[in-house]
């Protein structure tokens, strides 16, 4: 076998598991989905992502590859839970990232088939993906055209939901108690009992603070969505023939001629309750699911950021002096690279980057800190 077959069969076989998992994802997510039509185009989406696989493993049985076998994983279907939980709007996000990936992919891989029909093949399927993230986006963001339109200013719900909330919280918890650990270690030659004291008070004071910093965001946001229902019932209540123009233009953007665009619109007026619940979510990009729960945003918070808040003071429960400032900056960044690289759940960036990105923050705050500290040495009695 020469060395470019071996490169493509390497290739297709990433891509025939890419392709498993996303079509996993996405019935994942129509299970979660909001209505029935983006629970028929999320099952389709995986139709599509199971012919590609099944277009691989013919293709990889034509270049005399072993039969192929799908192993996913715990740390695969952890990820995939992790994702699920963060909210559809942010997982509809990093499905969009992982598509324009497969597109990038599928092009390296065109090249580098000498298959006409292969080449093909692939082509037709970086095409299909490129469709997928446009799909995507606008699932997402389905309001975002109509808002440049009507020119007014709209509430977005923040994605991420608990799954973010819990890694900000150690992210917060970890830098916050790390700075203080770091600066009463420097200002007190390391003595384990300050550095106890101060780092617990830390602990409880930020998870405190997060805790109910989330809880109260959430719960601002509902009632921001309650004042926006009960403003666009009286829309309606007062002017019910341009709620119903402004309906009619938003189905015209999705692809809906006019007429078609104006019955609908006429049909959803006739239950008004319906027609509400339609126009908040269209219009405003609201509905009463894509709002977190409160008390579980604020446990989620506050329990995170203790649990990464107590993580630099761990090492001065078992030891002394210098020894244990090490072992607890060593310790911190690691934990910071690894929150860092969990970001990738809420934001769709490379996990190695941003743990690397955290990682150099901790290194800066734990030695700036310190040597402050330092400068304010007091004398232990």
């Amino acid at each position: 076998m020469t060395m470019d077959n071996q490169k493509l069969i390497t290739g297709l076989r990433a891509a025939w598991k890419t392709e498993i998992a996303s079509a996993k994802t996405y019935r994942a997510l129509a299970l979660k989905a909001h209505t029935q039509h983006q629970r028929a185009i999320l099952i389709r989406m995986a139709e599509a992502e199971e012919r590609h696989a099944e277009n691989f493993a013919a293709r990889l049985q034509e270049l005399g590859d072993a039969p192929l076998e799908f192993r996913e994983s715990w740390l695969e279907r952890a990820r995939r839970w992790a994702l699920l939980q963060s909210g559809m709007n942010n997982a509809l996000k990093n499905a969009e990232t992982l598509e324009d990936d497969a597109s990038a992919r599928y092009a390296e891989l065109a090249s580098a088939e000498t298959n006409a029909a292969g080449r093909s093949a692939l082509r037709a399927m970086q095409t299909e993906e490129k469709v997928h993230s446009k799909t995507l986006n606008e699932m997402a963001t389905p309001q975002a055209r109509l808002d440049v339109m009507l020119k007014k200013e709209k509430w977005h719900v923040r994605g991420g939901g608990w799954i973010g909330q819990a890694i900000y919280g150690m992210n917060d918890g970890i830098g916050s108690v790390f700075g203080v650990v770091a600066g009463v270690a420097g200002a007190t030659q390391a003595s384990s009992q300050f550095v106890i004291v101060s780092g617990i008070a830390g602990v409880i004071a930020n998870a405190i603070s997060m805790g109910g910093g989330a809880y109260l965001a959430a719960k601002s946001e509902r009632e921001v969505y309650e004042a926006e229902i009960a403003r666009e019932r009286q829309e309606i209540e007062l002017n019910p023939e341009q709620e119903r123009e402004e309906l009619a233009l938003f189905y015209e953007l999705k692809g809906f001629n006019t007429s078609e665009a104006r019955e609908l619109a006429v049909r959803l007026s006739e239950r008004p309750e319906q027609f509400l619940k339609t126009l908040t979510a269209e219009e405003l990009g609201l509905s009463a699911e894509s709002f977190p729960n409160a008390w579980r945003e604020g446990l989620s918070a506050g329990a995170f950021t203790a649990l990464g808040a107590v993580i630099p003071i761990i090492p001065f429960f078992f030891m002394e002096g210098f020894p244990a400032v090490v072992a607890s900056f060593v310790i911190s960044v690691l934990a910071y690279f690894v929150v860092g690289a969990a970001k990738v759940l809420v934001t769709g960036r490379s996990w190695f980057r941003s743990g690397m990105e955290m990682l150099l923050v901790g290194v800066g705050v734990g030695v700036i800190t310190y040597v402050v500290g330092m400068f304010f040495q007091v004398e232990l009695k």
